[in-house]
């Protein structure tokens, strides 16, 4: 009884919150029906079991969702964003729409700029340059999604992503974590993706087939669906309905100005994790005012928000002045944190009263008896559970409640690398999340004017399959050779 409890529940969540129901009731909702056919205790699991879960996520990582949301509105509202895309579309055209679009999208967001707030951007650049290139619509979500929501998001070291953020306490690791496999990762993604696409608009072009018809005002009609809005905050760090509450400047700065923010997150997320922190002396942290925490469970996050913290001055002291209304610029930055954090907190508080049940020790035997050695039942469990949630973020942080401790046993038995277990997991996390029902896939099809008859094949293949291929190398290589 209790393991079908557990799959009832777990239906319940993923059906209604398909449907647009808000997380926010179907997650504890879902979490008492697993309770209940445990005959567990509901009170206690809900006021003890989920809200102790999920108030750990929230003061774990909500610095980031917050900073991360500030950044990125500073940076739409700066013009920075839209000046990194002209910059990108000059130096390419139209003739090379696809890879401009996509390594515009890679600039912004490995330098931490929120995927919707990319997207928001990102759509009337690439729909003006497929029109002109004469690229079918339809291709648009799949170039945006390989540039936003693939290698800047898992692989690449040093990303700001929350994703990249979320393993850190578990593992004691960084944001730069087994960099030489999440290069090759990265490498893997993108030319896959961009070989995909390019034969597609190769396959296009030799039918006779151009941009096409769509809507006009997709983007605008996009940001104010109230389903769009529930979908997209289990998967982003940014609530669509703050997107028009504020103004952005007529006229975006110069290349420099614009990108000097996102030069700024990189090259401060790299001074703290390897210079500053471990020079640091973190005894207090020993303290009980501090939680009883070391330096090694902190220094990820900290890299992470010092650096976003750092940028956001650099905008304001660049842009500033020339932001039309900077206080409400900066309220809408932060207001559109709260429901991403909370969503999120609210589908790692399921998994926790999930993990709970007598019957989960079942299903952790399973994933631990997967063959393949820890590494794959690693990806397998954050694959699984970023399935069934929509939600990277969601899934990976109930993957590693579950099973991050017994992993970094593990490791410590067979001599594995931590950094090693990071890079795999996330990028493990950032595959399967993108099936038909994510918040991310969804919510950027009605941004950019696309259906999934249209356009899903090409996410499934961009995002999906670049990253399964991706995972198995790391896999492969990480067992040979071990973490580099």
């Amino acid at each position: 009884m209790g393991l079908s409890g557990i799959l009832i529940g777990l239906a319940i969540l993923v059906a209604l919150a398909y449907r647009g129901s808000s997380v926010l009731l179907l997650a504890p909702i879902a979490a008492m029906v697993a309770a209940a056919f445990a005959g567990e205790p509901l009170l206690a699991h809900w006021t003890q079991t989920f809200m102790g879960s999920a108030a750990q996520f929230i003061a774990q990582f909500f610095p980031i969702f917050l900073l991360g949301a500030l950044f990125g509105k500073l940076m739409e509202d700066s013009g920075s964003v839209e000046a990194i895309s002209r910059w990108t579309t000059a130096k390419l055209g139209p003739q090379r729409a696809i890879l401009a679009v996509v390594l515009a999208g890679a600039a912004v967001t490995y330098g931490g700029v929120s995927l919707f707030v990319a997207f928001f951007v990102l759509v009337p650049m690439a729909e003006g340059l497929f029109r002109a290139g004469g690229i079918p619509r339809r291709l648009m979500p799949g170039a945006i999604a390989l540039g936003t929501s693939t290698f800047t998001m898992s692989a690449l070291p040093g990303t700001p992503a929350i994703q990249n953020a979320i393993p850190m306490p578990f593992f004691g690791t960084t944001p730069f974590a087994a960099p030489g496999l999440g290069i090759i990762a990265s490498a893997i993604m993108l030319a896959f993706g961009l070989w995909w696409l390019q034969r597609a608009e190769a396959r296009a072009r030799a039918a006779g087939e151009g941009f096409g018809d769509g809507p006009e005002d997709a983007t605008e009609a996009a940001t104010e669906d109230p389903i769009v809005r529930e979908r997209a905050t289990t998967s982003q760090g940014f609530d669509p309905a703050e997107i028009h509450h504020s103004e952005s400047v007529k006229e975006p700065p110069s290349i420099l100005i614009a990108a000097a923010p996102l030069f700024v997150v990189v090259v401060v997320n790299l001074l703290m994790s390897f210079f500053i922190l471990p020079r640091l002396d973190a005894s207090f942290l020993a303290e009980p005012r501090f939680g009883g925490t070391t330096l090694t469970a902190v220094a990820g996050v900290w890299s992470v928000v010092t650096a976003l913290f750092v940028a956001i001055i650099v905008v304001i002291l660049a842009n500033g002045f020339s932001v039309p209304k900077l206080r409400a610029t900066m309220t809408a930055g932060a207001n559109a944190s709260v429901l991403p954090v909370v969503s999120v907190a609210s589908l790692v508080g399921f998994g926790a009263v999930v993990a709970a049940m007598p019957a989960f020790e079942a299903v952790r035997q399973w994933v631990l008896g997967i063959g393949g050695g820890p590494l794959v039942s690693l990806a397998v469990a954050t694959n699984i559970l970023a399935a069934l949630t929509g939600s990277a973020s969601g899934g990976l942080t109930i993957a590693l409640d579950a099973l991050g401790p017994t992993y970094m046993q593990i490791a410590a038995q067979q001599g594995i690398n931590p950094d090693l277990l990071h890079r795999v997991a996330v990028i493990g996390a950032g595959t399967l999340d993108s099936l038909p029902h994510n918040g991310a896939v969804v919510t950027l099809l009605a941004v950019c004017g696309c259906t999934h008859k249209t356009s899903y094949i090409d996410i499934v293949m961009a995002c999906i399959v670049s990253a399964l291929l991706a995972l198995a190398a790391v896999i492969v290589l990480g067992s040979v050779v071990g973490s580099f």
